[in-house]
């Protein structure tokens, strides 16, 4: 029983670490001993690559929105690498560029998003390297506001806030997403993060690395950066807006892609190799042990079960954890119980991190990607 016991306490102490803890210990430290990123307004020549796959519903939306970006003409270049497109893609974007020099198309082979953003990052020349998703859009100052940060020297990466809006616009951002934001921002001031996304960033020219096809930026980036003695930060300014996936059911099957490829980083990426200690923490306590929060909690159940009788710590576990499990199915079901849907949309997170885990060693990573037609 005591090899059970420490299990046990092992698990819910990982669990409580990487959701409560760690968070809460970032914020306190990072208002402490803040490191400030120091920003002055600048116009460095910028390429922004959107990396497309068969996206002619967007493309022409989110070119006009880049066009329309408070940045000067002659200063910012816009390409599209187009990853083996079927549809009018090639062709909405050539219409485009026919009309504005800015505009440029990159026809790339199908090998995926990144392999897609290397081609197309060889072919320019600007200092600053932005991208975006195709379906995202950006607020007019919000590459003014990411370039800004390249002033501090030691600013290699700098992502922006993604803002999740339905197609009429009014906000869409959930709980989990405005704690990530939290959290986001707490690790850029104790140093760098652990994490980006994909609707803004930018890195500098000398800084961008060639990353394995199969890996995302959003992780590998930051990290690997971290490790080379550079920062990763964000900057809360730099707005873009998606929508979100259209049900927890959509955004459950983006989430064990993602995993997917998070998984093949921590497992062969060298995720853990430098970046010094402070760093070193954030990595193992927001993402390692959060990517293993499934297992964690199949493993709390299970050991919960088998102590319950063992004294009343183990029978309140117990119940805490079946009382969670039925107002997540009440979320599925969508009962109209207060925190219900809450509940399952952790337990759809947490659950994807298993399932990609079990899926990247039975199948591997693919490089190539599809897009989520529900944020279209």
């Amino acid at each position: 029983m005591l090899a059970l016991r420490l299990v046990f306490w092992f698990c819910a102490g990982a669990l409580a670490w990487t959701h409560v803890g760690y968070p809460l210990v970032a914020a306190l430290l990072a208002a402490i001993r803040p490191r400030r990123v120091r920003k002055a307004d600048g116009e460095p020549i910028v390429a922004v690559i959107i990396a497309a796959h068969n996206e002619e519903d967007v493309i022409a939306r989110r070119l006009e929105n880049l066009l329309e970006l408070d940045y000067p003409s002659d200063r910012l270049e816009i390409v599209v690498a187009s990853d083996a497109s079927t549809d009018r893609t090639n062709e909405i974007v050539d219409e485009f560029a026919a009309r504005d020099p800015r505009i440029r198309l990159v026809r790339c082979p199908r090998g995926g998003k990144v392999a897609a953003q290397n081609l197309a990052v060889r072919l320019t020349s600007g200092e600053v390297l932005a991208f975006s998703d195709a379906n995202a859009t950006w607020a007019p100052d919000a590459l003014r506001k990411l370039v800004r940060n390249f002033a501090d020297p030691d600013v290699a990466y700098v992502c922006g806030q993604l803002r999740l809006q339905a197609a009429d616009g009014t906000n869409r951002e959930g709980v989990y997403w405005r704690y990530e934001l939290w959290l986001r921002g707490s690790e850029s001031n104790l140093g760098s993060v652990t994490g980006g996304n994909g609707a803004v960033y930018a890195v500098r020219r000398s800084d961008y690395l060639e990353v394995d096809p199969r890996f995302g930026h959003d992780l590998s980036l930051p990290y690997k950066l971290a490790q080379r003695g550079r920062r990763a930060v964000y900057d809360p300014d730099a707005h873009a807006f998606e929508k979100p996936s259209r049900d927890l059911e959509d955004e459950y099957r983006r989430k064990v892609r993602m995993f997917e490829h998070g998984w093949l980083m921590m497992l062969t990426g060298g995720f853990l190799r430098g970046g010094g200690p402070v760093y070193l923490v954030e990595l193992v306590s927001h993402r390692l042990v959060r990517y293993a929060s499934g297992i964690l909690h199949v493993v709390l159940l299970a050991v919960s079960l088998a102590l319950v009788r063992q004294g009343l710590v183990y029978e309140i576990a117990l119940s805490a954890q079946l009382a969670w499990l039925v107002l997540a199915a009440a979320g599925r079901l969508k009962i109209s119980i207060p925190g219900a849907g809450l509940a399952y949309y952790y337990f759809l997170v947490t659950w994807a991190t298993v399932v990609s885990l079990v899926r990247y060693f039975r199948f591997g990573v693919p490089a190539v990607w599809e897009k989520a037609p529900g944020t279209r």
